[in-house]
């Protein structure tokens, strides 16, 4: 064990610490700018249609055209364009979830090698006569590591449950979607 109130190991492992937050706010920095540009951009595009299609419908005498035109066009138009919304909304958060995973995941290892790095360090310089407590300190140690591998565990399974979370709305939509345009392809 060091004596050095100023272990460079230790400062190390904050400095790899602080780099971890910074790409964690990175990515989450990244999603947060593309989840507002498709945001800005669907919001223009959906004033510039609904725009269009009040002119269309001004221009509409019939109340029933009005109507009919209002049931096939604009209601149907906007469910495609919210789907398709939902659609890029998912697929942005999914790669940010796969960013944050791996990071994650560089963090577990790069931990579980500092933890053998310093058990490996503390019992081949321990003294003469210690064998029991450095027996019972590596057992610690091997509980702790299987303690990394439940934690990398659980931190993947959360991932992928994540991932199918958003899957599955997006397959949701995708149906909603299908179901929409059979349905004006019948009108």
């Amino acid at each position: 064990m060091s004596k050095n109130p100023f272990d460079l190991g230790a400062m190390a492992n904050q400095t790899k610490g602080v780099e971890a937050a910074k790409e964690v706010g990175r990515v989450a920095l990244t999603s947060a700018q593309a989840i507002a540009q498709l945001n800005q951009r669907v919001a223009q595009e959906m004033a510039s249609s609904l725009q269009s299609k009040v002119a269309e419908l001004m221009k509409t005498q019939d109340p029933k055209a009005a109507f009919d035109y209002v049931h096939a066009e604009v209601l149907q138009d906007a469910a495609k364009e919210v789907a398709e919304y939902q659609s890029e909304l998912f697929q942005a958060l999914a790669s940010g979830n796969k960013e944050l995973a791996k990071i994650a995941e560089s963090m577990i290892k790069e931990s579980q090698h500092d933890l053998i790095h310093f058990v490996n360090e503390a019992t081949q310089n321990a003294p003469a006569g210690t064998e029991p407590y450095t027996s019972v300190f590596k057992t610690s140690f091997s509980n702790a590591l299987q303690n990394f591998e439940l934690i990398r565990a659980a931190m993947a399974d959360s991932f992928v449950n994540f991932e199918k979370s958003v899957e599955n709305m997006n397959n949701h939509s995708g149906a909603q979607k299908a179901s929409g345009a059979k349905a004006k392809k019948t009108k």
